[in-house]
């Protein structure tokens, strides 16, 4: 029960001031506290989640969805070590979450204590591991710390990453003066432009745009279309950040499609015409330039970003990127625009074409179509890692008004689940559709449960193929198919979720002609829905490291 005020009071009411509105978690004997003072306090609401990865997920999605902050709070042991993963995909993918991990009393430290990571004595050293998968990573040992450790922490989430403090029980529970106000954030670099406005003004000829992540992570998609507008240029988005440009009521008639591994080969032939390509907000992993080195190679290359690409270029930092490319369009606006640069040619969008499958099941391609047939305007989409996802990725445009969120940094199984549960409460309108297979939910997939609890607008469609099938389908390639570790027994997920939680629509879908009803009363239901969708481990995905040289020759051409 609340007694004065505490450590965690103050983290509490600190963290209301900000901003902050939910903090995800899983409750436990060392962190039992915060939830404590989180009861007491009006504007912040603690969520309770079924595993410390999808918590730690739903802080991540709940920030990706652009409501701010994400927070995860967890207990030590086995409830921090969880939240590993899961910090590691925002660490790679620069997603501000703050993580609070409750640890044993400071008096046990080396002593033998149950679950000890005070590194003292032999311990597991919590500070040590924690640090290798966040910006900012500090031990609170002392009350006092707290006022000036917490606000240290938002500010370097905030540059993009996770921070996590370890609060040992007894510091959460002691007593710490009061303070009034909250200090800003910390100002942020907007970095200066000018080598980039050189260049645009000789260049001559088209320019391609490659947008990335941190587009999204500074809310600079409207700043990004009037730089865009200006230069009259072609864009194209890393796999990550589908939903930052090119997408209705942003440029759509001047979209590439997607980069890489899972994108449209298109956009090469678009870069290798262009007098200049510039990068927005993306360092271009493998994974965003496979199949572009030669084209980006051949033409002049510049970056804006608060990460250095990968490849050679011309790269100007920048903490803000909103401030940054107002800025641009400003110094190439009215007399100073740039004099030689030209529409693009007009350039047809092609597609991978994988081989043809003529097994049982929905084929991906189709289930992606009837998707973007019936999906509605803002509508936020969310997908996990795997052949459906790949498929996702190549095939389904973003939703007006909509997110389009995958976690490409570490690629963990089971991401969407608590990702779309965060999204759905960092939202709060319009419907979430999580996209994973069955290998995703048997990881993550009692998520679906909170949605339940919570009674969140989120329809989750398994893809049913009863295997891990991207495991699949490298053992078909690169292994002549000799054996499989990766597929599974029949399962019947809409009938069998329907029948563990009372209340949930939940329906399986065997031919294509189904889905199309499926889908429109899953989107219709009154809070969370699920359609399983049955299809083959069998069926090659759209992705370029499936497809060999001659496959790839003949991908299909589409005219927008």
């Amino acid at each position: 029960m609340a007694n004065g005020h505490r450590v965690v009071d103050h983290i509490v009411s600190y963290l209301a001031a900000i901003g902050v509105d939910y903090i995800f978690g899983v409750d436990g004997a060392n962190i039992e506290d915060l939830y404590d003072a989180a009861y007491f306090c009006d504007d912040v609401t603690a969520v309770l989640a079924k595993h410390e990865f999808s918590a730690t997920t739903m802080a991540d999605g709940y920030c990706r969805s652009g409501a701010g902050l994400g927070v995860v709070a967890a207990t030590s042991g086995g409830g921090a070590l969880n939240t590993v993963p899961g910090l590691g995909e925002a660490f790679a993918s620069r997603v501000p979450v703050l993580a609070l991990i409750g640890q044993p009393p400071t008096t046990l430290d080396g002593l033998g204590a149950f679950q000890d990571t005070s590194g003292r004595n032999g311990a597991l050293d919590g500070q040590a591991l924690f640090a290798s998968v966040s910006v900012y990573c500090r031990r609170v040992t002392t009350p006092a710390d707290i006022v000036w450790a917490l606000p240290e922490a938002v500010a370097a989430a905030r540059t993009g990453g996770p921070a996590v403090l370890l609060l040992p029980k007894d510091i959460q529970q002691s007593a710490v003066a009061a303070t009034n106000g909250v200090a800003g954030p910390a100002g942020t670099s907007p970095g200066d432009p000018h080598p980039i406005v050189r260049a645009l003004r000789r260049a001559d000829g088209p320019v391609t745009i490659i947008a990335g992540e941190q587009v999204a992570r500074d809310a600079a998609r409207d700043e990004l279309e009037a730089l865009r507008a200006q230069l009259r240029a072609q864009v194209a988005c890393v796999p990550d950040a589908k939903d930052v440009a090119g997408t209705p009521g942003r440029g759509s008639s001047s979209s590439l499609g997607v980069t890489g591994v899972m994108g449209h080969p298109s956009v090469a032939v678009a870069i290798a015409d262009s007098a200049l390509c510039l990068l927005v907000g993306t360092r271009m992993t493998v994974t965003a330039r496979a199949g572009l080195d030669n084209a980006l190679g051949s033409v002049p290359l510049l970056s804006l970003g608060s990460g250095v690409p990968y490849l050679p270029c011309t790269h100007v930092h920048t903490d803000d990127l909103r401030g940054s490319l107002a800025s641009l369009t400003a110094a190439l606006s009215g007399r100073n625009r740039p004099s030689s640069v030209r529409v693009a040619n007009a350039l047809s969008r092609t597609e991978l074409l994988p081989p043809p499958h003529a097994g049982p099941g929905i084929r991906y391609g189709d289930a992606m179509r009837v998707l973007d047939r019936l999906l509605p305007d803002e509508v936020d989409i969310v997908v996990d890692a795997g052949n459906i996802g790949a498929a996702a990725i190549h095939h389904l445009p973003v939703r007006r008004g909509g997110r389009f969120v995958v976690a490409l940094g570490m690629g963990g199984m089971g991401y969407s689940f608590g990702a779309g549960v965060g999204m759905a409460f960092g939202r709060a309108r319009g419907r979430t559709v999580v996209i994973a297979g069955d290998g995703s939910f048997y990881m993550h997939g009692m998520e679906i449960h909170t949605a339940l609890q919570y009674r969140l607008p989120v329809t989750f469609l398994l893809f049913d193929n009863h295997a891990h099938a991207m495991c699949v389908t490298r053992e078909q390639l690169f292994y002549d198919d000799r054996y499989s570790y990766n597929r599974f027994g029949p399962s019947r997920l809409g009938a069998g979720l329907a029948a563990m939680f009372p209340g949930l629509r939940s329906t399986d879908v065997e031919d294509l002609g189904e889905l199309p009803t499926a889908l429109v009363n899953a989107l219709n239901a009154d809070g969370p829905s699920v359609v399983s969708v049955e299809c083959s481990s069998d069926e090659i995905p759209p992705f370029a490291t499936f497809l060999n040289k001659e496959d790839r020759s003949h991908a299909v051409a589409r005219t927008r």
